[in-house]
């Protein structure tokens, strides 16, 4: 089978990137010829055998540039010729879209759409939604100005993205995401696609607010790797951890038989809950944090006491990490998708404590594998942080249950794919 994976960024930017990458090289283990299009990048990883792809376009930067975006954003001649090429080189069975909005646009879809007028043949089209995007001009459901979470453009009713300035707290850019909207669903654009997977209830609760998508959506949680099985001396991974991390748990010093901190890994900024996680952090100066990441909230996560930033961290190291701490939060204030943080968080054998927002409270078994709290409340979440930092026994048994929970494997994942959504 040849599939083309579609997403705008094609260098690690974040989860929609971890997912294509992970999926297609599993894909190519199997036999199936994986090529990727999007936007060229000097950090670009992935691509095609004829190497083309969209000019980069960076909304932040370059103010000759910017006169150019109104038109390309809503829809892109480039993309649709350049991926027009790679379909014609190529001749794939499937497209797989992930995110297209803004710097690829749909007119991806209707690039597959002339392809198969052309050779009359059938593509199966699919999308994996990994934000509201196409409910939301935004992305997010939430208004950025107030940090209010929102339902206000489910139904079509896109002026609201305008009116609160949903978009960089622009204007003028607001108005674009709106007027993109209302043109794509006035084409009734997004009906095109065959198959929508949603990595959460959430998620396709959504998205079947819009009648073009609800007959279309299927709800499939993320994949994440295996934790590591326990040592043949028969000490549990989690120990070695925590001695190789010099967490001082190997001595004895702490409560709890896996580490001494609490742990948030992720980006660093407001919609992730980073300001409320430190209000908690500096009311309990006697707990250690860890945070491991990177973004716009980094200097402030720098300068509080009991906050040690290890900065941006993968493989081995941040598993190392994740699974040497006593337990991980997961404090987000906006409506989560299926983050793969809180399920990597969970196999490594850590509890996690997650808001009640989005998609990430259905992947945690609250009172077995961690525990919840009301999004954005920091007295809440400060208490939690104590209750679970001052019952170390509970932590261990939320540990051994982390054992028990079936998250699907890359292959489990790449079965499911095969087998009902490319088919």
């Amino acid at each position: 089978m040849r599939i083309l994976m579609v997403n705008k960024f094609l260098y690690p930017n974040g989860g929609s990137e971890t997912y294509i990458f992970r999926l297609g090289e599993e894909l190519q283990k199997r036999g199936h010829e994986v090529q990727y299009f999007g936007m060229e990048h000097e950090g670009r990883i992935v691509g095609n055998r004829i190497d083309s792809y969209t000019s980069d376009m960076d909304f932040h930067t370059g103010k000759l540039q910017k006169l150019l975006y109104p038109f390309k954003i809503i829809y892109s001649f480039e993309a649709k010729r350049r991926m027009g090429r790679v379909l014609r080189d190529m001749n794939p069975d499937v497209v797989h879209l992930n995110n297209i909005n803004f710097q690829l646009t749909p007119s991806v879809i209707y690039a597959v759409r002339a392809y198969e007028k052309r050779c009359g043949r059938k593509v199966k089209l699919v999308y994996t939604a990994h934000d509201y995007q196409w409910v939301c001009p935004n992305h997010m459901m939430r208004i950025p100005s107030t940090g209010k979470i929102c339902f206000a453009c489910r139904g079509g009713y896109f002026g609201a993205c305008s009116k609160n300035r949903c978009i960089h707290n622009s204007r003028a850019k607001s108005l674009l995401g709106t007027i993109e909207a209302k043109f794509y669903m006035w084409r009734r654009t997004y009906g095109m696609v065959d198959v929508i997977i949603c990595p959460s209830a959430f998620m396709k609760k959504q998205l079947d607010t819009n009648p073009l998508l609800e007959e279309k959506t299927v709800m499939m949680r993320n994949f994440v790797e295996r934790a590591a099985k326990k040592r043949e001396d028969g000490e549990p991974a989690a120990m070695d951890t925590a001695k190789r991390c010099g967490t001082g748990a190997e001595n004895g010093s702490g409560a709890d038989a896996a580490s001494d901190y609490v742990l948030y890994f992720g980006r660093f900024s407001e919609e992730k809950g980073i300001a409320t996680l430190l209000k908690a952090c500096e009311a309990l100066p006697d707990i250690p944090f860890v945070f491991a990441g990177s973004g716009p909230l980094e200097e402030q996560v720098s300068k509080v006491k009991n906050v040690e930033n290890k900065g941006f961290v993968t493989g081995e190291a941040l598993r190392r990490l994740i699974a040497g701490a006593r337990f991980s939060v997961y404090p987000s204030e906006w409506y989560e998708n299926g983050p793969f943080s809180v399920m990597e968080s969970q196999m490594y054998g850590t509890p996690v404590l997650v808001s009640d927002l989005g998609g990430a409270p259905e992947l945690v078994q609250a009172g077995r594998t961690g525990e919840l709290f009301r999004g954005g409340d920091v007295q809440e979440l400060t208490a939690h942080i104590r209750e679970l930092w001052e019952q170390p026994a509970l932590c261990r048994e939320y540990r051994e249950n982390c054992k028990e929970i079936k998250f699907d494997t890359i292959g489990e994942y790449c079965d499911k794919i095969e087998k009902t959504v490319y088919q």
